[in-house]
């Protein structure tokens, strides 16, 4: 079967919350944490917890592991389901507690863990390509393990591939990902050819091949216009050299 750690078990002490909204940023500077309960049979409720002992569970726990929420004077069954995170701190800033049934199977993403070397790919020079990097499991909520490993020793040679059927069932859960489905394979390395580039005139040169210096006005075609003759004057006469442009 394939390799996955033993489920833990998991506490954590959440309260009734009533601040909501923009207000929520005071409930964190005093180093909590908001977050709902959810789930089928109950009812969405508000609530908040410490930020550092759920720091330190969600460390182990996950998306994967049961936890035990005391609330209200009740031990509620729960999985994180979701969390929002500060973009630049990574900070947790909302948690997605979903209640589940521990007699009920439900289904969930499972990270994978991949071990060991590929000699494919250390001593004939192929590439690792990994395809998926978590799987769908069902199980009871208590039997979820918290990542399925995935030993690349079998990929010996280049072409070789692991596939969702090449897994051994567990007895535990059950993968309901497509059998066919390729999660890493190695592909021959082929170089890529780089292609010169090609010479392109800069800003500097464009200027000087004639472009009007900023704040100038352009001569006419041909040089400086010649002024206009007085009234009564004789037009002078050009030759052809001088009818030539430039």
């Amino acid at each position: 079967m394939p390799k996955t750690t033993k489920p833990e078990k998991f506490e954590l002490a959440v309260e009734k919350r009533d601040i909501i909204g923009k207000k929520v940023k005071k409930l964190r500077r005093e180093g909590k944490t908001p977050g709902n309960i959810y789930g089928e049979d109950f009812k969405s409720q508000a609530v908040s917890v410490e930020t550092i002992p759920f720091t330190k569970v969600f460390k182990h726990a996950h998306e994967t592991h049961v936890i035990n929420l005391m609330y209200d004077g009740k031990n509620i069954p729960v999985l994180i389901q979701n969390t929002q995170k500060h973009p630049l701190t990574g900070m947790i800033l909302h948690i997605d507690f979903r209640k589940v049934n521990l007699s009920k199977k439900i289904e969930t993403a499972v990270p994978l863990q991949f071990t060991g070397e590929s000699e494919a790919v250390a001593k004939k020079g192929g590439d690792l390509i990994t395809q998926l990097n978590e799987l769908t499991v069902e199980a009871l909520p208590d039997a979820l393990p918290d990542h399925i490993e995935i030993d690349l020793t079998k990929l010996v040679e280049i072409g070789d591939e692991i596939k969702v059927s090449d897994l051994v069932k567990s007895e535990r859960f059950e993968i309901k990902d497509e059998p066919e489905k390729v999660i890493v394979r190695v592909n021959e390395h082929k170089e890529e050819s780089v292609e010169p580039e090609l010479e392109s005139a800069t800003p500097e040169q464009i200027g000087e091949e004639g472009e009007t210096a900023e704040g100038e006005e352009a001569p006419a075609e041909g040089g400086e216009a010649p002024e206009a003759p007085a009234d009564g004057a004789e037009t002078p006469q050009t030759t052809p050299e001088e009818n030539k442009e430039g």
